[in-house]
C-alpha cells in the first residue's frame, strides 16, 4: 500500500508539474516580453525583437498587419524554439517599435529586417525567415533584396500587391481609419496602445498602413523569381484576402518552390489548423 500510495504522489507532482509548465508558457507576453525583448536603431526607429531558444539555426518571423504582432505566433515560438533560435519583430510602428519618419512599405520593413538580422546573428550566418500576411509580403522582399542573408522562405497568406487580392481585402484595408478600429475593437486598441512608449503612434500607423495599401504594387513578379532558396507557399483554401489562384502564381514564379494548400481555412491557418501548420513548417525546415 506504501509503494502504491508513493506512486500515486509521484504521478500527482508529475502532472502538476507538466501543467504548471504548460500555464508557464501560456503566460509568456509575446511582444512585450522585458525577458526576451531587444532593440536595433536604425537611421529613424528603433526596431524591437524578441528572442528565444538558442539552437544552432536560427528563424525570423515577421507578424501580419493591422491586427498582428508578435503575439500572433505564440505556438509557433514555442514549438520552434525547442531547437532552434527564434527571432521575432515587431514591424516597425507596432507595439514596442518606433514608427519613424519614412513612408510605411514592404521594402523598408525589409531593411529593418535586415538590419534586426545583421545585430541578432553571428557574421555570414544565414536565417530562415517565416512571414504571415503582411509580414509574408516583407519576407518575399528580404529573401529577394538580401539572399547573403536567407537560407530559407516560407510566405504564409502573402500577396504580390493589390492585384492578387480579392474585393473583400480592398474594401476592408482602404478605408481603414484609427476611428473606425477603436468603435469595431476598443479593447484591443486600448491593449496596443499599452505596449507603445507614445500611443499617438496608433493612429499615425493606421494612417500610414492604409496609404501603404493604397499604393503601388510592393513587390513584383521578376524578384520572386530571383528568389533562388528553398521556399514554400503556404494559404488556407478559403482565403477571404487573396484569390487562391494568385497563391499559385506565387508558386509557378519561384525557382525551388513548395506550395501548401490549409484545407478549410481561412487567412489565419495558424488558428484554424495550427497543429498541421506547425507540422508542415517542421517538415520543410527540417
Amino acid at each position: 500500500m506504501e509503494a502504491c500510495a508513493v506512486f500515486k504522489r509521484l504521478a500527482i507532482v508529475l502532472l502538476l508539474a507538466g501543467v504548471s509548465m504548460f500555464l508557464v508558457a501560456q503566460k509568456v507576453p509575446y511582444g512585450s516580453n522585458d525577458a526576451a525583448g531587444h532593440y536595433v536603431q536604425t537611421s529613424d526607429a528603433k526596431i524591437y525583437y524578441e528572442l528565444y531558444g538558442n539552437g544552432p539555426q536560427t528563424i525570423v518571423l515577421l507578424h501580419g498587419g493591422v491586427y498582428g504582432y508578435i503575439d500572433e505566433f505564440g505556438e509557433l515560438i514555442q514549438e520552434l524554439s525547442n531547437h532552434r533560435t527564434v527571432i521575432a519583430i515587431a514591424t516597425r510602428g507596432y507595439g514596442r517599435s518606433e514608427i519613424g519618419k519614412q513612408p510605411l512599405s514592404h521594402r523598408l520593413f525589409a531593411e529593418d529586417a535586415a538590419a534586426v538580422i545583421r545585430q541578432a546573428v553571428r557574421s555570414g550566418e544565414k536565417v530562415d525567415v517565416l512571414g504571415f500576411s503582411e509580414g509574408a509580403g516583407t519576407s518575399y522582399l528580404l529573401a529577394a533584396s538580401h539572399p547573403e542573408l536567407v537560407n530559407r522562405l516560407i510566405a504564409i497568406g502573402g500577396s504580390l500587391g493589390v492585384y492578387g487580392e480579392t474585393l473583400k481585402y480592398l474594401e476592408d484595408e482602404f478605408t481603414l481609419t484609427p476611428e473606425e478600429l477603436e468603435k469595431d475593437s476598443p479593447d484591443f486598441v486600448a491593449g496596443r496602445k499599452k505596449l507603445m512608449a507614445n500611443p499617438a503612434q496608433w493612429d499615425q500607423l493606421i494612417r500610414g498602413l492604409a496609404e501603404m495599401y493604397r499604393g503601388p504594387v510592393d513587390v513584383r513578379q521578376d524578384e520572386i523569381k530571383s528568389i533562388a532558396v528553398p521556399s514554400l507557399i503556404m494559404a488556407g483554401d478559403r482565403d477571404d484576402y487573396t484569390r487562391l489562384d494568385h497563391f499559385i502564381d506565387i508558386f509557378h514564379l519561384l525557382p525551388n518552390g513548395q506550395l501548401a494548400l490549409i484545407p478549410g481555412c481561412g487567412h489565419v491557418v495558424l488558428n484554424c489548423k495550427p497543429d498541421l501548420v506547425i507540422k508542415i513548417v517542421s517538415g520543410f525546415l527540417q
